[in-house]
């Protein structure tokens, strides 16, 4: 009997921070060709030390990956793990010419943005994806994995399936809980219903979710129903109480990463989540007062 070792591929990962570098670590000691995309400083450190995991359920690992500051050469799928907010500087780093047949896996939150690269890429190469987890950056080429847990859905209607498969093998491989969800919409706004109040509410008072859902429950409670609401509207699950469960269930300092970037000074990514909310409630007529407050106090627009 013979056999056969899985093929080896070759992924770019533009944005090796928190879960960027997780997923790029994970990968290379798969035996997958890893290439991080950042600036020539990260890249250097990358160069030279690798990427150092410590995480509960990985183990504390460093592996060795290629690095550069922008793609050179095609790749079977490049990994978008930067934040919204740095989107449009970090896809220099990407040519389209450069990638060419890869697919192109933005792990961004929100739903706008996969309309916005289809009209820089191949639009049948565009693969949204959501992941959970709780992964951060300590210094460059360093990663923290707060969960025990990592977990992908992919997704992308116009996209060869086969394609999303052999991605999402890859990732299974690599220890990374992988799904393919044929509906990206879905897919999309189940993570957007989930995490729009949290990021919202959890920013704008300045608190962790277990004073959050105590001290602001009917404030929480109002918006988690009117996002499952738009969230219906637009062809994504909408279950408020399931929400609300998940939020109990949660540690008690578990912060938003919106909330992390307010308190250190960061730009928000309150376009991309709370902009959009708000954009979608009116293209479908969903009545959203409470989000358009919050989104308002924490000075953004419908646009």
């Amino acid at each position: 009997m013979t056999l056969t070792t899985p093929a080896r591929s070759t992924v770019t990962v533009l944005g090796p921070g928190g879960v960027g570098g997780l997923l790029a670590a994970l990968l290379a000691r798969a035996g997958h060709r890893v290439i991080c995309l950042a600036g020539e400083s990260t890249a250097g450190t990358l160069r030279e030390a690798g990427l150092r995991v410590r995480s509960a359920r990985f183990g504390e690992f460093t592996v060795a990956v290629e690095a550069d500051t922008e793609l050179r050469e095609p790749v079977d799928a490049c990994l978008v793990a930067v934040k919204h907010t740095a989107l449009e500087a970090a896809l220099t780093r990407v040519p389209p010419a450069a990638l060419g047949d890869g697919l192109l896996v933005p792990l961004l939150n929100g739903v706008e943005h996969p309309a916005t690269l289809r009209d820089r890429y191949r639009r049948d190469r565009v693969a949204p994806a959501v992941i959970r987890v709780e992964s951060t950056r300590t210094a460059p080429g360093v990663i923290e994995h707060g969960t025990d847990f990592v977990e992908v859905d992919l997704t992308g209607d116009p996209v060869p399936h086969d394609r999303l498969a052999r991605l999402a093998a890859d990732l299974s491989g690599a220890g990374v809980t992988t799904r393919v969800l044929d509906d990206e919409a879905a897919a999309l706004w189940a993570k957007m219903s989930f995490l729009a109040p949290m990021a919202l509410l959890t920013t704008l008072h300045g608190l962790p979710m277990g004073e959050l859902r105590t001290r602001h429950r009917d404030e929480l409670t109002a918006l988690v129903e009117e996002t499952a609401a738009v969230s219906r509207a637009c062809g994504g699950p909408g279950d408020p109480a399931a929400s609300l469960a998940r939020y109990d269930a949660f540690p008690a300092g578990m912060k938003s990463s919106m909330q992390r970037d307010a308190e250190a000074g960061r730009a928000l990514e309150l376009d991309a989540i709370g902009g959009a909310l708000l954009r979608a409630a009116r293209r479908h007529g969903v009545a959203v007062p409470v989000a358009a407050r919050v989104v308002k106090e924490l000075g953004g627009t419908a646009g």
